[in-house]
């Protein structure tokens, strides 16, 4: 199956992945800050990254800049916990803005594991068929 790298502070949901993409039968290797998932990613090829967006240092978005220069095709799912009601005062929504920004799906905390194998389904299936040459195929995110 996939080699699927996981960036992410919280050990629960560090935890929580790992044991869903494993039982699916995914390779999982685990970062807890940015630096950490960035030196990962430039040491192996993987074929998929869940990317938290909040995380201390280097946050999921400036990762996220810095793995797009390197290899621009693997898909990025980003991950977070804040809040994304539509409110005037609250913050903007930071998972629409990483699926603008070249994350190719993006999920709230917490998640169903249906929601987050399907995710990886459909990245890893648009991956493949994207490698294999075929122009039609489309993440439906622009």
């Amino acid at each position: 199956m996939a080699n699927i790298l996981i960036v992410d502070d919280d050990p629960a949901v560090q935890i929580t992945i790992r044991l869903l993409l494993e039982r699916a039968g995914h390779h999982v290797t685990v970062a807890g800050d940015g630096y950490e998932g960035l030196a990962l990613f430039e040491a192996s090829p993987f074929d998929l990254l869940f990317l938290d967006i909040f995380m201390p240092g280097m946050d999921g978005l400036e990762t996220m800049r810095h793995i797009r220069a390197l290899a621009p095709t693997v898909p990025i799912i980003v991950i977070s916990g804040r809040s994304a009601a539509p409110d005037a005062y609250a913050e903007p929504n930071f998972l629409k803005m990483a699926t603008k920004l070249g994350a190719v799906a993006s999920l709230q905390k917490p998640f169903r594991p249906g929601a987050l194998l399907a995710a990886v389904d459909g990245c890893l299936g648009t991956a493949q068929t994207a490698s294999l040459g075929n122009p039609d195929v489309s993440t439906g995110h622009r």
